[in-house]
């Protein structure tokens, strides 16, 4: 079983992506440059609105996710795990995290890309202002343990 879902957001002039555990977006409309997790700003959707499919999928240890961070024709993949810890249910943002702390913004655990880690020429793009989308996919391999790290 697979889901998706995709997030329309635009980068920031402040937009910074240093941030060592974790990157992030948010319907925010502005950034200050504290916020060096942030990639995106003015998300049409929050953690609460993902597809209820995509919920579904990802709050389950088993799950791989998939996101693809799209500015103009270069992408970014990211690869993380889900989480049964996972609530989905806040609504302003989505964080994606290396660790496996969970709380209502967390999207997935695990990941192997990060803020700091993102290619810098998306980075360079996003604080133009550009549009970026975030593609996510879910899927849950039963062949796969769910202690895995990436």
């Amino acid at each position: 079983m697979k889901a998706r879902d995709i997030i329309h957001c635009s980068g920031h002039a402040n937009v910074r992506a240093l941030h060592p555990t974790t990157f992030e977006v948010t319907t925010a409309e502005t950034l200050s440059t504290a916020g060096d997790c942030i990639v995106g700003v003015c998300s049409d959707k929050g953690a609460a609105d993902l597809n209820p499919a995509l919920r579904a999928l990802i709050a389950d240890d088993r799950a791989v996710v998939l996101t693809r961070l799209i500015v103009g024709d270069l992408e970014v993949t990211v690869r993380a795990r889900g989480s049964g810890g996972l609530t989905l249910d806040h609504e302003d943002d989505l964080v994606w995290r290396r660790s496996d702390f969970v709380c209502g913004r967390t999207v997935c655990v695990g990941a192997d890309t990060v803020a700091r880690t993102i290619d810098r020429r998306l980075v360079a793009l996003l604080r133009e202002g550009v549009d970026l989308v975030v593609e996510i996919e879910a899927f849950v391999d039963e062949n796969e343990p769910s202690d895995r790290v990436y």
